[in-house]
């Protein structure tokens, strides 16, 4: 087993490890003088063994059950939990239940972005550290480590803060990260380690040797452009998994289980931006032969266990997705039995376990309410008042002022840093309803209030499109209402995220003026659009104030990908929002609020 092709900084540490872990993979009896020393040595080697691994997903930062935007404990109506605080106690019940050493844990990517808790150990107290003193330990390091994690598959995510960041982690971390299709752009090399091999001891038999290969998400190349473009590539999960599987089973491995950052519905968010395949766990499974299990993730769904016969082989690959951040636990529970010396799987299942009924790991505790508590504290800093109430809770179906203070700060930012001849164009914006639950109250307005508002790690785009490219883009966004003919009442609960189009990918503009006709078909819907009260001509350009993640191509959108960009930045929307109430000191709807779209049906306004 050879990993020179690598050539990173401490790849030769930690492949040492993994080559020891194989060489000893191929010692056979190895656990023999266990069994002596037990005094059944005289017995016969067991021909019969089980094992299990446990997997998490999405976790996103959160480590306590506890919600950073509302100050509170986290609660849904479904009455989950989140954390991985409370998952660890489930893992301790099940090492103690089957065995120490029956057991692995394996994360299949998204750990290190998502709370405020996340965003403090990138941004506000970098984990990579600043003015040349050391960062902090990332409290996911911590958490994970104390849960003795066996791996961790890249998620999407891990590449927001940058490379830099994500490699302080990688560091921090007792597991490997791994990313089979995670490559550096120039040699087409492993920029992490693909794979890692484990033993699972059987006495007076040979070791069960188990091969963890990881499989990031190929959209990376779009969402985080800003931050891998020219340094690092993403083949298809389907491509890199034909060429690492057969070298895990020539390595001896008994059970081939992946780790895919990867969805198992073969759907895409991108059209035709990338050659390969968003959400190709299911893809792997049919198309790859040799592989027994993958534990699924990047769609924030719970599918206890899901069976897609490889059509090579007919053989069953069980697949389990546990939700996102440490509402479930996948438990993947396998049989083998001994055949000339080999292990062979003769069972396998799968299931998901709700944390929401244990305590809270009190190490776990011990380790990290101090780096809590220093966030709470800093999100519920004021940094100046507002006014009125703003909330989104309808955000999703009429235009509210909530929304227009984002698209305020987005338009006032790039008007600055616009060229002489762009800033003649005219400036629109474009912004998505994050969160229907956000609210910026009236009186105090903290970070929290606004983190809640913005919630992703986005930075700030301008981009140029003709008026017939922005009613395409307009059209494209309001597929995410389903069609409600005329005369027909329309029911808020069932009006939205038609075609699987979430929230998030759901862009309203502001700047330009016009009405969403949800009585007609998908793709003429967009009626009466105008600017400065004339109407959008084909050929007149805008620049559009964007964010990185819409603009490089994410949730498929025509047209913004290939614009020529007119501004970029890299500081965050949510940090311009922060700076904006800070300068201003008063956040007043009066100063930005305009209502210039609306839903209709047939002409008539629903709202």
């Amino acid at each position: 087993m050879t990993h020179s092709p690598m050539n990173r900084r401490e790849f030769v540490k930690k492949s040492a490890v993994t080559g020891a872990a194989v060489a000893a993979a191929g010692a056979v009896g190895s656990g023999t003088a266990e069994a002596a020393e037990k005094g059944h040595g005289h017995e016969k080697a067991p021909r019969t063994w089980s094992f299990s691994i446990l997997g998490t997903t999405d976790l996103h930062g959160h480590v306590f059950d506890w919600d950073y935007y509302a100050d509170a404990p986290y609660t849904d109506k479904a009455g989950n939990s989140v954390g991985v605080a409370r998952v660890a106690t489930l893992i301790k019940q099940q090492r103690e239940a089957k065995g120490e050493h029956r057991v692995l844990l394996v994360d299949a990517g998204d750990i290190i972005q998502g709370t405020s808790l996340a965003y403090y150990f990138a941004r506000v107290d970098p984990i990579t550290g600043t003015d040349g003193k050391r960062g902090p330990k990332h409290p996911m390091a911590v958490a994970m480590n104390h849960m003795r994690y066996d791996a961790a598959a890249l998620g999407n995510h891990e590449f927001n803060y940058g490379i830099e960041t994500l490699r302080r982690f990688e560091d921090q971390c007792d597991f490997p990260l791994l990313g089979a299709n995670a490559l550096h752009a120039k040699t087409l090399r492993p920029a992490f380690e693909p794979y890692t091999v484990k033993c699972i001891k059987v006495p007076g038999a040979p070791d069960i040797k188990v091969g963890i290969l990881g499989l990031t998400n190929p959209g990376i190349a779009i969402w985080d452009k800003d931050n891998v473009g020219g340094k690092l590539v993403f083949p298809g999960l389907v491509e890199q998994a034909k060429k690492y599987v057969p070298r895990l089973r020539a390595l001896g491995c008994d059970v081939v289980f992946l780790t895919d950052h990867s969805g198992l519905d073969g759907s895409s968010s991108w059209g035709d931006e990338l050659p390969y395949v968003e959400n190709a766990s299911n893809l792997v499974a049919e198309q790859v032969p040799g592989i027994d299990a993958i534990l699924v993730g990047h769609t924030h769904v719970e599918v206890p266990s899901y069976t897609v016969k490889n059509e090579q082989t007919g053989e069953d690959v069980l697949l389990s997705e546990p939700y996102c951040w440490g509402y479930r636990l996948s438990v993947f529970d396998f049989e083998l039995e001994l055949h000339h010396g080999q292990w062979k799987v003769t069972d396998k299942k799968a299931q998901t376990l709700n944390p929401n009924g244990v305590a809270e790991d009190p190490q776990i505790k011990k380790l990290l309410e101090a780096d809590h508590q220093l966030v709470v504290k800093y999100v519920n800093t004021p940094v100046g008042t507002c006014t009125a109430d703003l909330s989104a809770a309808e955000s999703c179906w009429k235009d509210v002022p909530i929304m227009d203070f984002i698209h305020k700060v987005q338009t006032e930012t790039v008007k600055t840093g616009l060229s002489a001849a762009d800033a003649a164009l005219p400036l629109i914006s474009v912004a998505a309803p994050f969160s229907r639950t956000a609210d910026i109250p009236q009186g105090n307005v903290t970070i929290r209030d606004i983190a809640g508002l913005y919630i992703y790690d986005n930075t700030l785009y301008a981009k140029k499109l003709t008026g017939a490219q922005l009613k395409d883009y307009l059209e494209y966004a309001a597929k995410y209402y389903h069609q409600v003919p005329a005369g027909t009442k329309v029911d808020t609960a069932t009006l939205t995220n038609a075609n699987s189009f979430w929230d998030y990918m759901y862009d309203t503009a502001a700047g330009v003026d016009y009405d969403i006709d949800i009585a007609q078909p998908e793709g003429s819907r967009i009626k009466n659009l105008s600017y400065n009260g004339a109407p959008v001509a084909a050929d007149q350009v805008f620049v559009v104030a964007v964010n990185n993640y819409r603009a490089n191509g994410g949730s498929g959108y025509p047209h913004i990908a290939s614009a020529e960009i007119a501004y970029s930045s890299t500081n965050e929307i949510r940090d311009m929002m922060i700076d904006y109430v800070t300068a201003t000191k008063t956040l007043d709807p009066a100063g930005f609020a305009v209502t210039n779209w609306k839903l209709t049906q047939a002409g008539t306004p629903v709202f």
